[in-house]
Formats: C-alpha cells, sequence, structure tokens
C-alpha cells in the first residue's frame, strides 16, 4: 500500500500503486510480452488501446514503487536514476524502454476490476486493478514525492486499519481489498487474479443515495440503487 501527498487528488489516503495512461505508452506496444494487443482490447472490453493500460501499469508500478516488470538483465543503466528521471519528466518512458530493447512482462499483470467514479462527482476517474506477482530479487519502495509512506500489509489488516481511522481508504480501494482478503493463502489470490477475466469483469458504478437523512454509496444490484427495479 502507498500513502498519496494530502495535496493530491486523492488526499492523503492509502492505495495500490497506480495512475494515468500517457501519450509514450502506446508507442512501446510492441515491446509487451505475453498479451497481445486483441487480448488486451477482448479482457478490459475497450475497441482499442488496450495494451496502453497494462504499458501504462508497468510503468506507474515502476515510478512509483521501483518495482519493473521486465528484464532487468538487459538493461545497462542506473535503474534508481531512470526511476527519478521519470517522476521529474527528464526521462522519456519509451526512450527508455526503447534504447534498451525491454520486453514487457504484461502477462504477469491480472486483470481483476474496473471502477468508474459515481455520476454525481464533479472528478470522475475510470480505473483499472490489476494483480502482480513481486518478482524475485526486487523490492518496493515509495518514490517521496505524490507518494509520502508506502508498507507491506495483509488486505484483511489493512481493512482494519481503515475501520480503525488510522488509514483513510476510498470505496474502490475497500472493496477491492475486500476481494483479496476472500483468499487464505498468497497462492488463492493469484489463481483468483488469473481466472478473473474468465469469469467477465463487470464495470463498477457506485451512485450516491440519501438514506435516513445519511449519504450512502450504493453499488448495481444494491437496494435503491438509481434506476433498479424495486
Amino acid at each position: 500500500m502507498v500513502r498519496r501527498h494530502e495535496n493530491s487528488s486523492f488526499g492523503a489516503a492509502y492505495a495500490f500503486p497506480g495512475g494515468v495512461i500517457d501519450p509514450e505508452d502506446s508507442q512501446v506496444r510492441d515491446n509487451c510480452v505475453g498479451v497481445s494487443e486483441q487480448q488486451a482490447n477482448m479482457r478490459l472490453g475497450v475497441e482499442s488501446g488496450g495494451l496502453d493500460y497494462y504499458v501504462a501499469a508497468i510503468r506507474e508500478l515502476f515510478e512509483e514503487t521501483g518495482v519493473l516488470l521486465a528484464d532487468l538483465h538487459a538493461i545497462d543503466e542506473n535503474l534508481q536514476a531512470v526511476r527519478d528521471g521519470l517522476n521529474n519528466r527528464s526521462v522519456n518512458w519509451d526512450d527508455f524502454v526503447t534504447r534498451n530493447e525491454l520486453q514487457l512482462h504484461c502477462n504477469k499483470l491480472h486483470y481483476v476490476s474496473h471502477w468508474i467514479t459515481p455520476e454525481q462527482r464533479p472528478k470522475r476517474y475510470s480505473t483499472r486493478f490489476f494483480v502482480t506477482e513481486l518478482p524475485a530479487g526486487q523490492s518496493a519502495l515509495h518514490c517521496g514525492g505524490e507518494l509520502t509512506e508506502s508498507c507491506w500489509s495483509t488486505a484483511r489488516d489493512t481493512l482494519a486499519a481503515g475501520r480503525r481511522g488510522d488509514a483513510e481508504l476510498h470505496f474502490p480501494t475497500v472493496k477491492t481489498l475486500e476481494s483479496v482478503a476472500r483468499h487464505e493463502t498468497f497462492e488463492a489470490v493469484m489463481e483468483w487474479a488469473a481466472s478473473s477475466v474468465n469469469w467477465g469483469i463487470t464495470s463498477m458504478v457506485p451512485a450516491l443515495i440519501m438514506r435516513h437523512g445519511k449519504q450512502e454509496i450504493v453499488l448495481p444490484g444494491d437496494k435503491d440503487y438509481p434506476g433498479a427495479k424495486s
């Protein structure tokens, strides 16, 4: 888990590493391994550009934690310097990938969920969640810029910290942690993640309603979800 800077869009909340798709992500689709453009489009339910999500996830993971899903033995550069350059925009991601002929391990990313901000929110996001295994020999540490803290924690412990008020967690993070917490072992989590696309990923669009004078979040299928039949 990483903690966002208090001045960020998500306020000092704990979340998973991630970010947005950058234009240069589309420039290195040919460096993706194990997932074709057609497969990515089908899994994510998009007409085109599916691999951009995978590339962006790999780039953001590297920028924010230093973990790189690629063949590190092919890189003859100081990775910490590259990471710093990506974060301060002095290094271009597509240049880095191309000059090192990196193979981006998109097949290591398992797509598990899609969340879209409620329509009532003035600023909306469409967020895809992926699960991956930490590569052998690598370690994760937050970048120290837009992220102020990081920690390893079980899903159950993080949820408990949220209930106690020790950690601020946004709704999609809570629901994703609940999905992970259902599994007793690491192997079970990875099996669930790898098979999620076979079951189909439903795009979740929460809605905000007033119930008994209090604002609540409801999901499709819940009682009082707007437009649902009573």
